[in-house]
């Protein structure tokens, strides 16, 4: 398949050996969907039962191309996701299923925190799932020729489902971007790591919290969990410290980031793991070491803000304090970060869509132009960075 990438759908129609991959007429489409699902083994009659009903949603696309929230700094969009009732509610639902964690970490390695947030996050330990028709959404980004790539198979990963009985073409609901359940697992990773934590012979994501949470836990381990290691451990850096080995490029033994003067807040370094320094807010805010585990939480959402949000969150639920959020410099308005990634680019930098998030891309740009100008290279792009540009 030719992967397309054109962000125009009416400029982008690469065909696969069944017609049109991305683009194009959304009848076509779906008509080349259909020719390679029979031609994968499935029956004609399945195969026209289950495209029956789908139809292009545009408020996906709207949906895909709206995620604001991620330009919130590290502490803003911490608070605002973790809320004493989003805290509480963990908790009570940690007593309530006490019997499937302590099956999950026996099973997988996973600590119970970890799949609480993730649980929070995703749906609000289930309150709201999502509302967008799963089928309609997963044909609608595999049509959009931004990602085809990644939403095409699932297409067929719901036809297979509908033909074991646990997808409904019409009714089967969830996330925009086509992930189903509590804990928003795409069609796929259902098929992978599905797990009948009920006993009930069904895989039910969206109704089962065993299901979802046995699920959840299984496909992290899928992904490389560690069991019996941490993941994120909040730290405080001495003034000293080479702030141009800070991020995620620079993986070091934790004995040496002790060495230098790091020291935990809470707990003990785990000095036998490699680890991170993570300085969301740059040196003069919040502080964070991060172990190998940390790193799957990219397998499952690729904002760092989310992520380190996410992970932050699971050692609250599991007795950690609340971060100390320093006094970091002021960052940058949207269209002061717009500006910056403008200015980047030019210099040859990589920083992927000129969106104002500040993303890997664009973190590691800015600690290089810190360097380069004499300034401290924590990665935090501030005003005075954007002038010296």
């Amino acid at each position: 398949m030719i992967r397309c990438l054109a962000l125009a759908l009416s400029l982008c129609t690469a065909t696969t050996a069944f017609g049109q991959s991305c683009g194009g007429s959304f009848s076509g489409f779906v008509d080349a969907l259909k020719q390679e699902a029979i031609a994968r083994g499935h029956a004609p009659d399945q195969v026209n039962s289950f495209f029956a009903s789908v139809r292009q949603d545009q408020s996906v696309l709207q949906a895909d191309r709206r995620q604001g929230v991620f330009q919130k700094p590290f502490t803003e969009f911490a608070r605002r996701l973790i809320s004493s009732g989003r805290l509480n509610t963990g908790l009570a639902k940690s007593q309530q299923y006490d019997a499937v964690f302590e099956r999950i970490e026996a099973q997988y390695g996973v600590p119970r925190g970890v799949l609480l947030a993730f649980w929070a996050f995703e749906t609000d330990y289930g309150g709201f799932q999502g509302d967008y028709n799963t089928l309609n959404a997963l044909v609608t980004l595999s049509h959009d020729c931004r990602r085809p790539d990644l939403f095409r198979p699932q297409v067929f990963a719901a036809l297979d489902l509908y033909q074991m009985g646990d997808f409904d073409p019409m009714r089967t609901t969830g996330a925009w971007a086509g992930e189903i359940g509590m804990v928003q697992m795409l069609p796929q990773d259902i098929i992978d790591n599905g797990v009948d934590g009920d006993g009930d012979g069904h895989v039910d994501l969206k109704t089962s919290a065993p299901d979802a949470l046995m699920s959840g836990g299984k496909m992290l381990q899928h992904l490389g969990w560690r069991a019996d290691e941490p993941w994120l451990q909040e730290v405080d850096v001495p003034e000293t410290l080479d702030w141009s080995k800070t991020g995620l490029r620079t993986t070091l033994p934790a004995s040496e980031w002790v060495a230098m003067g790091v020291t935990p807040r809470h707990g003990q370094i785990r000095g036998d793991l490699p680890a991170n320094i993570l300085l969301p807010e740059g040196r003069k805010g919040p502080a964070f070491l991060a172990y190998p585990n940390f790193n799957v939480y990219f397998e499952w959402n690729q904002s760092y803000t989310y992520v380190l949000t996410a992970a932050y969150f699971a050692n609250r639920l599991q007795g950690a304090p609340v971060f100390d959020a320093g006094n970091p410099d002021p960052g940058l308005s949207d269209a002061q970060m717009k500006q910056l990634q403008e200015k980047l680019a030019a210099r040859g930098y990589d920083v992927g869509k000129i969106d104002g998030i500040l993303g890997s891309g664009t973190r590691a740009a800015v600690q290089d132009v810190q360097q380069e100008l004499g300034m401290p290279a924590d990665a935090w792009p501030t005003p005075a960075l954007l002038n010296a540009l």
